[in-house]
């Protein structure tokens, strides 16, 4: 049994050996759904993670066929008559991992070093919360005190048809709550629960200006350049302090717990001496204001480039939103400025990519207590509500499918050291240790409070 605190760790403490090989097996497969990479390991690792919560005892664990994606994997394991549901969720899809990035050891070899921290591409992000969740059926065991649906997506990390497909399907992943293993605090050992999640809307804008590529000397000074255009459209979307200033989309300000700036500086990677952006509070600039990204540019390398000026150019953008907002309406707002930027009367054209959608919780929920309480007695320390830049869309399909439903996001990515998305990611063991006990213990709570 694992009623406790002290039950719940001394638990989970004992089980993490295994956990550990069963993590480093998983970061192995080099699960990468970006359109271009090979199918073949994300397939695998579907398999693998069916097979993984096989082993935690799961019945009938299976692969869903998720149209126009990668499949999920799903398992309804029921609980006594008149139990709450509560779904674990946790994605198997990782990013790239490109030697570019520079990587300090293999990314798709796990490696612990002397900090304790284990390093791999996906170690943290989200193969931690996979592990996460066999664990915690492992220590629920046979006799679980509630009914429990099992989600894990196959393509995250890309543009994701899983959402509509949970639309599609209510009946299957209707529950009472909805424990995202999927974000983390700010360092280390300190809990944070996020309670907003800014959302992700995506679009292209391709500039022309020449009918084909022509040589700078000759008619370079009148004739205009692709490029040059192009750099004038993207420096309208921030002001002098690094705001994105962009009609239509809205701002805001944070209210709950404050983000460390010595956390956020070493999480950044940001340069000595290199300012912020924007202005507000640190909490303010990345959990509540806009903030849109340049993700790529086609355009020649510079090993590539010769003296011509450039006909086209087509820049990817992401823009975050912030909690509260509409993400059509946002990215209406986005596309709408860049289409009226038109340097020289160029040619302009704005094209839809993807809208996430952000997320407030409801932290009036009864759900929530329980889950402050679980994290707090994991963690032995007060839990901060937080909230994140980062996205992830499914939570509003998850809404729209269970509208009561508590939404709890957690997970081992600290913001400090994870690196998540980029080289040398990581995750530190014991902060998965501690999110297998909190979640242990919420659903106990929760299962005993409904």
């Amino acid at each position: 049994m694992t009623d406790t605190a002290a039950d719940a760790t001394a638990a989970a403490k004992e089980l993490m050996p295994d956990v550990l090989e069963r993590l480093g097996a998983l970061v192995r497969i080099p699960s990468v759904a970006f359109p271009g990479f090979d199918p073949e390991p994300v397939h695998r690792m579907g398999q693998a993670v069916v097979d993984l919560f096989a082993a935690a005892g799961a019945e009938g664990v299976r692969l869903l066929d998720v149209p126009g994606g990668y499949p999920c994997v799903y398992a309804d394991l029921p609980g006594p008559e008149g139990s709450p549901t509560v779904l674990l969720y946790a994605h198997y899809d990782v990013q790239p991992a490109p030697e570019s990035q520079g990587w300090s050891t293999p990314p798709w070899e796990p490696t612990p070093r002397e900090n304790g921290r284990i390093y791999g591409r996906g170690a943290a992000d989200d193969k931690s919360g996979l592990v996460a969740n066999y664990a915690t059926l492992k220590l629920l065991g046979a006799d679980r005190p509630c009914r429990v649906i099992l989600l894990s997506e196959g393509e995250e990390e890309t543009i994701s048809h899983l959402e509509a497909f949970v639309e599609a399907n209510p009946e299957l992943f209707a529950c009472d709550a909805a424990v995202i293993a999927d974000i983390g605090g700010q360092e280390v050992g300190r809990p944070g629960l996020t309670v907003a999640l800014r959302g992700d809307v995506a679009c292209t804008v391709t500039v022309r200006t020449l009918a084909n590529p022509v040589h700078s000397g000759e008619f370079g000074g009148a004739a205009p350049d692709a490029m040059t255009a192009m750099i004038r459209i993207l420096d309208t979307l921030h002001d002098e302090n690094g705001d994105t200033v962009i009609p239509g989309v809205d701002s805001g300000r944070w209210d709950g717990a404050a983000m460390d700036e010595p956390v956020y500086r070493e999480g950044s990677a940001i340069l000595p001496g290199v300012d912020f952006l924007g202005t507000g509070s640190l909490a303010d600039r990345i959990w509540m204001k806009p903030s849109v990204t340049v993700l790529g540019m086609d355009l020649p390398n510079t090993a590539e480039a010769s003296n011509v000026l450039l006909p086209s150019v087509t820049a990817k953008l992401s823009m975050r939103i912030i909690p509260g907002s509409d993400g059509d309406a946002q990215l209406e707002a986005l596309m709408a400025h860049l289409r009226s930027q038109r340097p020289w009367n160029c040619v302009v054209e704005v094209e839809k990519v993807k809208v996430g959608h952000a997320f407030r919780v409801d932290e009036s929920h009864p759900a929530i207590p329980a889950a402050m309480d679980a994290m707090r007695e994991a963690y032995g320390r007060d839990v901060e509500s937080i909230g994140s830049g980062a996205s992830i869309p499914l939570v509003a399909s998850l809404k729209k499918v269970s509208p009561e439903a508590a939404i709890l996001l957690w997970g081992a990515e600290d913001t400090k050291q994870s690196r998540i998305h980029a080289s040398d990611e990581s995750v530190d063991p014991d902060e998965i240790e501690r999110i297998i006990v909190t979640q242990t213990l919420f659903i106990r709570k929760l299962a005993a409070a409904m």
